[in-house]
């Protein structure tokens, strides 16, 4: 059986720790997988990190720079460096290519989103493996996705794919970092992500001297692939030949289990796309009815408003503490909302001084997270 497969590889599994210079072993093998892949019918997406790695060493760099606008040079120089060692490599193969370099903005616009998505669908027809990467010569401070892990997860969204891989530094999930703490435990199987809170899973913020990422960004990442039914599995890196044992039955690496029910596609645009403009902190009332019967949002369950957002503009819904439950398109805009809220729908035609929707938010355009 054919399936949609996304292979995310990070820096670290890329390069040598030590310099930054390419693993073209690691890279090889790879490319081989992966066209080993598409020969059997699968179609294939590889979500590759590495340009500012191979700048850095490109430039005898000897740390990671941080200043945006020499982050974008040196991501410069690197992503050309990276795209020719994957094209000779798949060409070796007989296996098309195409680079796709995206930022966030792609993916708020809704038609930017969907002409996304038959690129990619076109690509796919033909044959091609998309080798995917952030536009970071572009990308400004507000619309970056952060790291490759998050981008992956919204391409396997996007495209609906069946998997994604998230290749990286350790084999599997751990309870710890297996590197500073020698008796963590190993996870095989999370079948929701509540299990990881019920395990107490402690993960580090930080990724490899060279890249961005970090264990708590594939967590991230396989929130948002499970949510869209993608069978999400982190595991080594140095040894892409896992891919084909997985597919094939093995257990190797830490599975994470997709919704049975993934939400639908307008909603993950909204929960994972859009990005959020402001806050809503709700009552008891309101929290329990959107989480548990589904509901819309009025305005009376509005407690307090962070932000200045227009209508239509994506917003976080969060509880008394602060605790995020949801995310929504709006019908008011953020100075209307300091009217309204608390008040009955009924009221809003006399307080705003016209009839405007009767919900804030309506439950076709909102999304729990």
């Amino acid at each position: 059986m054919a399936h949609t497969i996304v292979v995310k590889i990070g820096t670290s599994s890329l390069t040598q720790p030590e310099t930054g210079q390419l693993a073209l072993s690691t890279i090889a093998t790879l490319a081989e997988t992966l066209a080993d892949l598409r020969r059997q019918g699968h179609r294939v997406i590889l979500v590759s990190s590495g340009a500012v790695g191979v700048g850095c060493a490109r430039l005898g760099l000897t740390e990671r720079p941080r200043a945006i606008a020499l982050k974008q040079a040196v991501a410069a120089v690197g992503q050309g460096r990276l795209m020719r060692v994957y094209d000779d490599l798949f060409t070796t193969l007989q296996q098309p290519i195409a680079q796709v370099l995206l930022t966030r903005s792609d993916l708020v616009q809704r038609s930017r989103y969907l002409n996304i998505y038959n690129t990619f669908q076109a690509l796919l027809e033909l044959g091609v493996i998309p080798v995917v990467n952030e536009n970071d010569t572009v990308a400004t401070e507000e619309l970056k996705f952060g790291d490759n892990d998050t981008l992956s997860a919204l391409v396997a969204s996007l495209v609906q794919a069946d998997w994604l891989f998230l290749l990286t530094d350790v084999d599997r999930l751990y309870s710890a970092d297996p590197r500073s703490v020698p008796d963590a435990q190993p996870i095989s199987l999370v079948n929701s992500l509540q299990e990881l809170t019920d395990l107490q899973v402690q993960t580090g913020t930080q990724g490899s001297q060279w890249g961005t990422g970090g264990m708590v960004t594939k967590i991230a990442a396989a929130r948002i692939a499970i949510a869209a039914g993608v069978r999400t599995v982190i595991t080594q890196g140095r040894q892409p030949r896992n891919l084909e044992k997985i597919i094939g039955g093995e257990t190797i690496g830490t599975h994470f289990a997709p919704q049975p029910e993934p939400t639908s596609a307008r909603k993950r645009w909204i929960a994972y796309g859009l990005l959020p403009t402001g806050k809503l902190y709700l009552d008891g009332g309101a929290v329990q009815a959107i989480a548990s019967a589904g509901k819309s949002l009025l305005a009376a369950g509005i407690t307090n408003i962070e932000g200045e957002f227009d209508t239509q503009d994506a917003v976080q819904l969060c509880d008394r503490d602060g605790n995020e439950i949801a995310r929504g398109l709006v019908n008011y805009n953020s100075e209307e909302l300091q009217k309204i809220r608390g008040k009955r729908s009924s009221d809003i035609p006399l307080i705003l001084g016209y009839a405007g929707a009767e919900t804030v938010i309506h439950r076709d355009n909102l999304v729990l997270v």
